[in-house]
């Protein structure tokens, strides 16, 4: 406790001059780190003030202890304690709360906000749930402090808007705590995947790099042409589209290291399928919301082979969600945006646990996409990510990304992983294009990005990390 509140002491002067502030105090731990916070400022000559939500007689152990330090007065917790203040440290409550704030701190919280008072929480802002990111009263902060680790709450909107400037402080907690508590939720970052992302070997071929099989549909042919460079920037050795006849031309005058093959009938998509040396799948980017559609999905699903559902693929089952589930019989990715994800399943609740239940119920590798994509695994594990810039919001971005995927999957990494890798290489390559991206820009990118990854790698001694 006394490192916590001495860390958002120091974070505090770091960034604002000596001004008057006022600590609201809660009645747990929480409110201890402002006892701490209010004792160190006070020192550096910072007028500071606590407001302390109950009575000091109602604190423990360390908190109270912390309380008994402070020299100075202690006013209720209530609007008149924001008279002059011009910083708000809020030290009410953190992480674990699970109800709504209400009350006094709700009131003050609110009026701080509505006089543009800067804020600065302590682990989260009060009235957002840590392990969810879902705000029950939270103002926004400007800077948030944590410790050890960031808490779901601190990725997942609305939590992540609402925190304003993160700060992870080493408080002193040992490495060795997380093998105790063996956590399930990571923040998507290369340490996860990059021993296992691919290379090329010296004596690899186009086959042994993998071989990427895409749905593609017709009149909407951008979506499948834009996942096929995806997929071919991911490294595939091979990416071939699966296209109705009259579409034909439309491909291959756009595509020209991706082979392009007409499909007639869906006997010539299962001799297509067939062929053994095609390693993974993708259906649905502008496949069309159709039986044909359907057909195609259960018939790669039936190989048991690496299969990513997108978009149409994942609409077209959305009468009947059971035949899609029933259907997966292998490795399966689903890449579905709020929406989609709508149509197939019916949970509620926070990003998080419903990405979660839903990959345990289909047993597939669930990638829930938005600002914040929550990619999780029908064994529980999840991963956050934190890297996408708001110029992914465009027309087609996703679709790049299902091409990502599959690429990597024909490539032979495992599903989580590839998801993982993919998405947050996507995020990588559209922060360092910037404004004015579209989709298109998205596999030109991807080379500069992997350069990195691979350098990274190297310089780990080849396996930094696996998911």
């Amino acid at each position: 406790m006394e490192h916590a509140g001495r860390a958002v002491a120091d974070e505090v002067e770091k960034r604002f001059t000596v001004r008057p502030v006022v600590v609201l105090a809660g009645p747990g731990n929480n409110g201890g780190d402002g006892f701490v916070v209010a004792r160190h400022l006070l020192a550096h000559g910072w007028p500071v003030r606590v407001a302390l939500s109950g009575s000091r007689t109602q604190l423990r152990g360390a908190a109270r202890e912390h309380a008994e330090r402070w020299r100075g007065p202690v006013e209720a917790l209530a609007p008149a304690a924001l008279g002059g203040a011009e910083l708000v440290i809020d030290a009410v409550f953190g992480a674990g709360l699970n109800r709504a704030l209400d009350g006094a701190a709700r009131e003050v919280l609110a009026l701080a906000a509505e006089r543009e008072i800067p804020i600065v929480a302590v682990d989260v802002p009060s009235g957002l749930i840590g392990d969810t990111g879902v705000s029950l009263g939270a103002v926004p902060a400007a800077l948030t402090v944590t410790f050890f680790r960031k808490k779901p709450a601190h990725l997942l909107f609305p939590g992540r808007a609402l925190c304003g400037e993160l700060v992870v402080a080493d408080i002193g907690i040992p490495e060795a705590v997380l093998q105790k508590i063996r956590p399930n939720t990571f923040e998507n970052d290369p340490s996860l995947w990059i021993g296992a992302l691919p290379r090329p070997g010296a004596e690899g071929n186009k086959y042994t790099r993998g071989h990427a099989l895409i749905a593609g549909g017709y009149p909407m042919t951008g979506a499948a042409r834009l996942a096929a460079r995806g997929a071919a920037r991911a490294g595939a050795g091979l990416v071939t589209v699966a296209v109705p006849p009259v579409a034909l031309p439309v491909y291959a005058a756009a595509l020209t290291s991706v082979i392009v093959k007409a499909v007639a009938a869906p006997e010539d998509l299962q001799a297509l399928i067939a062929d053994e040396r095609i390693c993974a799948f993708l259906i649905g980017p502008g496949a069309g919301i159709h039986a044909q559609t359907r057909s195609a999905a259960h018939a790669m699903l039936a190989t048991a082979r690496p299969t990513v559902l997108d978009a149409d693929a994942i609409t077209v089952f959305g009468e009947d969600p059971r035949d899609l589930m029933r259907a997966i019989r292998g490795a399966c990715v689903m890449a579905p945006h709020e929406g989609e994800f709508g149509r197939l399943f019916a949970y509620t609740g926070d990003k998080l646990a419903r990405a979660r239940a839903a990959a345990k119920e289909s047993r597939a590798v669930i990638v829930l996409k938005g600002a914040d994509t929550v990619i999780a695994a029908p064994d529980g594990r999840a991963i956050i990510n934190s890297n996408a810039p708001p110029t992914l919001a465009t027309a087609g971005s996703g679709d790049v990304l299902g091409g990502m995927i599959v690429g990597l999957l024909a490539q032979r990494m495992e599903p989580f992983a590839a998801a993982a890798a993919a998405v947050w290489m996507h995020g990588e390559a559209a922060a360092a294009f910037g404004p004015g991206l579209i989709a298109e820009d998205l596999p030109e990118l991807l080379p500069g990005v992997l350069r990195r990854l691979w350098g990274a790698a190297q310089l780990h001694g080849g396996n930094a990390g696996g998911s």
